[in-house]
C-alpha cells in the first residue's frame, strides 16, 4: 500500500509578487510525489498558517525573490507554535535578504528565527526535494 503524500503549503511571502518561480516550485514538488498547496503570490504568515492547519500540512515552505524575506518572516516559527504547528518543517529560499550578504550569515539568521531549513538565490528544485524527502520521509540523498 502507497504512503499517504506529504503536503507541503507554498507561497511567496509579503508583498512579493514574483510568480514564475512558485510556478516552477508548485510543478517540481507535484512531481516529486508531494501534495502542493500553492497559495501563489503575497501571502501573509497567516494564510500560510491558516493553509497549513485546514490541510494538516507536513511542511511550510516560504519563498521570497523581493530581497525583504527576513522581515516578513520574522515570527513565523512563534505563529506556528501558537498555532498548535509545533512540529511543521519550515522552509525558506530565494533573494530573502536585501544586498549581498554572506550566505552563512543569512542562514544563520533564520535558523534563529526557526527555520529548519535554508536556500540561496538560483537553488535547483532538487536540492529543496532532496531535503524535503530527508527531513519528512528519512530518505538521505
Amino acid at each position: 500500500m502507497d504512503k499517504p503524500k506529504k503536503t507541503l503549503v507554498i507561497g511567496v511571502i509579503g508583498a512579493d509578487v514574483h510568480a514564475v518561480g512558485i510556478q516552477i516550485l508548485n510543478y517540481a514538488f507535484t512531481e516529486a510525489g508531494f501534495n502542493v498547496i500553492n497559495l501563489g503570490v503575497m501571502v501573509s504568515q497567516e494564510e500560510y498558517i491558516e493553509a497549513a492547519i485546514e490541510s494538516n500540512a507536513d511542511a511550510i515552505v516560504v519563498s521570497s525573490l523581493y530581497g525583504h524575506g527576513e522581515l516578513d518572516c520574522r515570527g513565523l516559527r512563534e505563529k506556528c507554535d501558537e498555532a498548535g504547528l509545533t512540529d511543521i518543517l519550515l522552509y525558506v529560499g530565494g533573494n530573502i535578504v536585501v544586498g549581498k550578504q554572506p550566505f552563512e550569515e543569512v542562514e544563520k539568521r533564520f535558523h534563529e528565527m526557526g527555520f529548519n531549513r535554508v536556500f540561496g538565490p538560483g537553488t535547483a528544485p532538487e536540492t529543496t526535494i532532496a531535503a524535503l524527502k530527508e527531513d519528512l520521509l528519512g530518505e538521505k540523498p
